[in-house]
């Protein structure tokens, strides 16, 4: 006899676009939901390596991964998209989980930055939300990814902070008017996790080790626990959680 609990968190059936879906974050998160069942739409723009490496690993391990190459900042990019993932069926799960940033002091930047931080972290959202939205049945699932930066002051991350925020309350906001038509929107906010975006940071190594001592479970925060936290918010093992910031972040920020 099947077991109801694990069927609510099965995602057999479910058309997933991942955006940013072929490294770090993203990549663990597409992979997860193709785990579990979905069918799924890995998008990136410009990492060629990353998205042939997943589209030959999720094929061998036989999940139903598709990798679309989109740059959701440009309206014949996101038409691309959509007119690719739209079809033969509508998606009923959308992630958000592709970012960039400016890593410097805040009388460093400039306006230019701020434009294009914001194009991708909060208004490429905005759009897809708009354009998918109405396709998506009843029971779908939007799931954007934030920060820590996004409530609390991290060094080098102004304009990547701002961004979070605003991401956060365009995704409560969405949530507020999608809930009636059966979509739900939550906020999965991660805590220090091993990608690559470490790399441009010069005191990586410092953070990281802060990161580390001010969890809980004394380590950073892993791809799959991230991943397994998508599944869930995604799943209809999350069906009561609407307009949720859920924190993996093994208790980090109640430290401070």
């Amino acid at each position: 006899m099947t077991d109801q609990r694990d069927d609510a968190f099965s995602l057999r059936g479910r058309h997933a676009l991942v955006v940013g879906g072929t490294r770090g974050i993203g990549r663990a998160i597409a992979w997860r939901l193709a785990a579990a069942g979905a069918h799924v739409w890995a998008n990136y723009v410009r990492d060629q390596v990353h998205a042939d490496r997943l589209q030959e690993e999720a094929t061998s391990a036989g999940l139903g991964v598709e990798i679309v190459r989109a740059d959701v900042t440009s309206p014949k990019g996101l038409d691309g998209l959509i007119a690719t993932v739209s079809s033969p069926a509508p998606v009923s799960i959308l992630v958000f989980a592709a970012a960039t940033g400016v890593h410097k002091h805040l009388d460093q930047l400039t306006t230019r930055h701020f434009d294009w931080v914001f194009a991708l972290n909060v208004r490429a959202f905005f759009e897809l939300v708009q354009r998918l939205s109405p396709s998506m049945p009843s029971g779908s699932s939007i799931l954007a990814v934030s920060s820590e930066g996004a409530s609390h002051a991290v060094p080098h991350y102004a304009l990547v902070g701002a961004s979070k925020g605003a991401l956060e309350s365009l995704a409560r906001h969405a949530a507020a008017e999608l809930a009636p038509k059966g979509i739900r929107v939550n906020i999965l906010s991660p805590g220090a996790v091993m990608t690559d975006a470490w790399n441009v940071l010069p005191d990586s190594e410092a953070r990281l080790a802060d990161a580390a001592r001010r969890s809980m479970l004394g380590r950073l925060t892993t791809f799959d626990e991230v991943a397994w936290a998508a599944q869930f918010l995604c799943s209809d093992a999350g069906s009561g959680l609407v307009g949720h910031t859920l924190v993996v972040d093994g208790g980090a920020r109640i430290r401070g």
